[in-house]
């Protein structure tokens, strides 16, 4: 997989692991309605537009981010998008995206 921006300025771990692809987003304070997770073709988008103004608060400190984010990869055809599976855990968005089935070894017969 390769990720569509060069450096990602977000909180995410992405590895994989005998089943296939998982994604995990730190999205602390965001709740599940407000994110979009969309697949278009052979990339993952996930993106959340924080829409909240915090003009009336005075902070003595901000630690918290909650800022937007537009977050693409590409993701090898190796892994079924199709059958992806979200969901939120302790401030955690974690994605599964299993292998895909018909990966199996093809020959080439040379005519």
């Amino acid at each position: 997989f390769n990720t569509i921006q060069q450096k990602i300025n977000y909180p995410v771990d992405i590895y994989e692991t005998e089943n296939g692809l998982k994604f995990e987003l730190a999205v602390v304070g965001i709740d599940k309605e407000e994110i979009n997770i969309s697949v278009e073709g052979d990339t993952l988008r996930i993106q959340y537009e924080n829409t909240t103004e915090n003009t009336e608060k005075t902070y003595l400190q901000k630690g918290i981010a909650r800022r937007s984010f537009n977050l693409a990869w590409k993701v090898a055809s190796k892994f079924d998008l199709t059958k992806l599976d979200a969901k939120l855990d302790k401030g955690l968005l974690i994605i599964d995206i299993p292998t895909s089935a018909n990966q199996a070894i093809k020959t080439i017969k040379i005519k």
